[in-house]
């Protein structure tokens, strides 16, 4: 068997280069102590780091990079990959909202979006959906830009490749967890938390991250197309980091509730996960 056609070299060298790549964005993150360090420039190069090992494996074994699945494929699996974190993400927030572990809405947010679009005399219910409507829509791209670069890592080449040999179950799961590792210096070392202890904070985000392999790695599978889990990594990002959690107004108990360090959307995450586990018999076979 050749290197081209041995998945297991394959995935070794490109877990070798994705996290070489990566430790250098790593350090520049660790150093400022901010995931947002550099202005953002740092965790983007950390997100596109998967993405460059997959280019640079794909040219070591000899493999077009045209492979990476670039098909749209049918658009029905792109509207569902963009629907699924809305709905898994929008019950968590009105659980969390219900119950009181935080409320609707944090003022302050909004009154600062209201300046930042001129309109501080309309109510704060027009701001809230002017707000979400344009960053669920124009937000989008922003968000893909940045998903694309992990995407065409984990589910463009190493979920595929894995598959090939270890099918969808151990695929997804090994897949999550490399995932979930891949982002552990900077949730050690810098402010990726919502300020909940580093191993509550791991534990739910490592949870929330496995579960999303299986829901990514299936869509991935099921559609053919790499652009199934962008589409799933940009709304997840979205709907969570972008709208629900800036929203809600925390006290001292929501940073153990919600977000991805809480443990409200990784269990809506894992009910997904689940389901479409069981619906596992409908991917294709490998090749």
């Amino acid at each position: 068997m050749t290197q081209q056609q041995n998945p297991r070299k394959s995935i070794v060298i490109f877990l070798l280069i994705t996290f070489a790549i990566s430790a250098i964005f790593y350090a520049f993150i660790i150093h400022t102590a901010k995931i947002m360090g550099g202005r953002g420039a740092f965790v983007t190069g950390m997100m596109w780091s998967p993405a460059l090992g997959a280019f640079l494996t794909s040219l070591i074994i000899k493999r077009p990079i045209s492979a990476l699945a670039w098909k749209w494929g049918e658009s029905r699996y792109q509207l569902w990959s963009y629907l699924v974190p809305l709905f898994y993400s929008l019950a968590a927030y009105l659980i969390i909202w219900t119950v009181g572990w935080g409320t609707f809405y944090d003022r302050e947010f909004v009154g600062g979006v209201a300046k930042s679009f001129g309109l501080e005399k309309l109510p704060d219910g027009f701001v809230i959906a002017l707000y979400i409507l344009l960053t669920a829509s124009i937000g989008m791209v922003r968000s893909m830009s940045t998903a694309l670069g992990e995407e065409i890592g984990w589910r463009g080449f190493l979920a595929p490749e894995m598959y090939k040999i270890l099918g969808y179950t151990k695929t997804a799961f090994i897949v999550g967890c490399i995932w979930a590792l891949w982002h552990l210096p900077i949730l050690l070392f810098a402010d990726y938390n919502s300020g909940t202890p580093a191993w509550y904070g791991f534990s739910c985000f490592s949870i929330l991250v496995i579960s999303g392999s299986f829901i990514f790695t299936w869509f991935r599978l099921k559609s053919g197309s790499l652009w199934t889990a962008v589409i799933l990594h940009a709304s997840h990002n979205l709907f969570i980091q972008a709208i629900f959690t800036p929203l809600t107004l925390t006290s001292e108990k929501t940073k153990y509730f919600y977000d991805e360090f809480g443990i409200v959307i990784p269990i809506l995450s894992m009910l997904v996960a689940i389901y479409l586990w069981t619906r596992r018999g409908e991917l294709p076979a490998p090749k």
